[in-house]
């Protein structure tokens, strides 16, 4: 027997689990050093208008599908379109989510690691040159990599089958707040180093001078995907949404503490970097070798890294819930039990993982199309599945649902009427979709071919 739908316990504990959602580890190590090197001022004010005017539309048209359907990613385009083919977008969002969710999880595993490692001292004193053999080595041993990222996977299984309000909201509702609260305390400690405000210069200072046409690109490209917007997770978050809660103002909550949070990180890690004559770059090695480095030469540093560690970790599980949940929900509206929806998908994702896992060590020689196995199934989702289902969306919304849906979500219990009602119709129908075609083809690199 099918269970009954669930629904979120309260405004707030929607809007944290989908903030949550879209502040994933890219946000706090990727954003802050392409904000570094691109502007740093100019930038965030270019990404901020941009995640505006572009992203937090297509957000809405997912909390609209979500809510307007009261179904899942599969479930939802049947219910709006019956008959129709556009069932095949949300067949591709959850095919995006568990692929994401599959390599994303080796990242959690690594993350799993290292806080262990650092809570034994097995970090302490380190050089960044053994640091960085320490990652490589650790990264390459299938044990440890396969295993950690198995145990991530058990972690998101446990909150998922628990349910919307027991699981993922109670543990958003934790760990949010606490994220907050950690970066304000190791933002306390970088800015209090000495040389501190000459990283906050280099991360903030606005500069103009980079605003070339790939700049804007690039800056779109980061506004786009730091929401994940093209998989339809946020579609079945918002199916468990009641009407009390207004879809644009929580769209605009959560693209602002997405912002927010990418400050946050730069204004922690910058200043410490400076402080110690380190140019922190980005990706896996900011955080298992470059930080720990940092951490290394500052009292009680060995703590101020564990709490980075402990920020991450919570980073990574509540956007982790998300992709897991829009892969669970299609199974229990085919009539399984959550419980076994969500350990049935655990094994599916486990096994789709492994071979990610691996691709650092005993599988470094497979590639596809010149990619390790990690990263063509990064490449597939960032730069194919995502801006693929992120225009579909804009194109199901914009032309093919009907407009009196779309207005009544979009006013149901909001300040907005009618006439912002037609500004965001028509960043949907015409903004939108040009602006994701622009990302397609420079993130696969077929605009550089003609300019």
């Amino acid at each position: 027997m099918q269970e009954k739908r669930e629904e979120w316990g309260s405004k707030v504990g929607f809007i944290l689990a989908s903030a949550g959602s879209a502040i994933g580890i890219g946000a706090i190590w990727k954003l802050p050093y392409v904000a570094a090197t691109a502007g740093g001022g100019a930038f965030f004010l270019l990404f901020l208008v941009l995640t505006l005017l572009v992203v937090m539309p297509l957000l809405i048209a997912e909390f609209v599908i979500g809510r307007g359907s009261g179904g899942d990613a599969l479930q939802a385009y049947k219910t709006l379109a019956p008959g129709s083919k556009w069932n095949l977008l949300g067949k591709l969002g959850v095919v995006g989510a568990s692929i994401l969710f599959s390599f994303y999880s080796v990242v959690g595993g690594w993350i799993i690691t290292y806080l262990i490692k650092a809570i034994s001292g097995g970090i302490a004193g380190q050089s960044q040159a053994s640091l960085l053999h320490d990652f490589q080595v650790t990264t390459a041993n299938p044990w440890i990599s396969v295993g950690a990222t198995i145990l991530f996977i058990l972690l998101n299984v446990i909150v998922i089958s628990r349910g919307v309000v027991s699981g993922i909201e109670k543990m958003s509702k934790f760990m949010m707040p606490a994220l907050f609260i950690l970066f304000i305390v190791l933002i306390i400690r970088s800015l209090t180093l000495p040389g501190a405000m000459e990283g906050v210069a280099f991360f903030l200072r606005p500069d103009f001078s980079h605003f070339t046409a790939q700049t804007v690109l690039i800056t779109l490209g980061q506004a786009f995907f730091s929401l994940s917007v093209g998989i339809s997770v946020m579609v079945t978050y918002s199916s468990y949404l009641n009407r009390s809660v207004s879809l644009p103002q929580s769209a605009i909550s959560v693209s602002l503490m997405n912002v927010f949070v990418s400050l946050l990180a730069g204004l922690a890690i910058f200043p410490a970097a400076f402080a110690f004559d380190i140019t922190p770059d980005a990706g896996p090695g900011l955080l298992f070798v470059i930080l720990p480095s940092i951490f290394n030469q500052m009292p009680l540093g060995l703590l101020f890294f564990i709490i980075f560690l402990v920020l991450f970790l919570f980073a990574a599980l509540t956007s982790s819930f998300s992709m897991l949940e829009a892969t669970v929900a299609p199974l229990m509206s085919s009539g399984f039990s959550r419980k076994k929806a969500s350990i049935g998908m655990g094994l599916v994702i486990i096994l789709m993982a492994i071979p990610s896992a691996l691709s650092f060590g005993v599988w470094s020689e497979v590639q596809i199309f010149g990619l390790s196995i990690f990263d063509a199934a990064d490449y597939l989702v960032s730069n194919i599945i995502l801006p693929v289902g992120a225009l579909f969306i804009a194109i199901f919304v914009g032309y093919r649902l009907p407009r009196e849906l779309l207005l009544k979500e979009f006013t149901t219990s909001s300040h907005f009427g009618k006439k912002i009602f037609i500004v965001w119709l028509f960043l949907i129908k015409y903004i939108a979709p040009i602006a994701i075609i622009l990302v397609f083809l420079s993130a696969t690199g077929i605009i550089d071919f003609f300019f």
